[in-house]
């Protein structure tokens, strides 16, 4: 009995430190012109204005992680804005996209 109440109880706890680790989701809100002169490996461009439909549609968790960049870092914010009006948690500006390529450690591939 002991095991099990254990159990129950620090099932919820690596859940939550498990989230906290996890990789986000990479999102460049650029143009699908801008995405294909270079991007971050493995990043998903979504059209800034599209983003919150588009994750929505997708049923995605709304506590995933989630960072967004651009050329500059004002359409990420926009991004960043209304995926947080749309209830999303975790949500990050990185920047341009040579910001977000530093501070996530990834390459910029073509």
């Amino acid at each position: 009995m002991t095991r099990l109440l254990r159990t129950l109880l620090l099932f919820p706890l690596l859940c939550w430190a498990g989230a906290l680790w996890a990789s986000p989701l990479v999102i460049d809100v650029r143009t699908p012109a801008e995405y294909a002169q270079g991007h971050i490996e493995g990043a998903q461009q979504i059209d800034y204005q599209t983003v919150t439909d588009r994750l929505t549609q997708q049923q995605l968790d709304k506590s995933t992680p989630i960072t967004l960049y651009c050329r500059s870092g004002r359409r990420a914010e926009l991004a960043r804005q209304a995926l947080q009006a749309a209830g999303f948690s975790q949500v990050e500006n990185l920047g341009s996209l040579q910001q977000a390529a530093q501070q996530l450690a990834q390459p910029i591939i073509p």
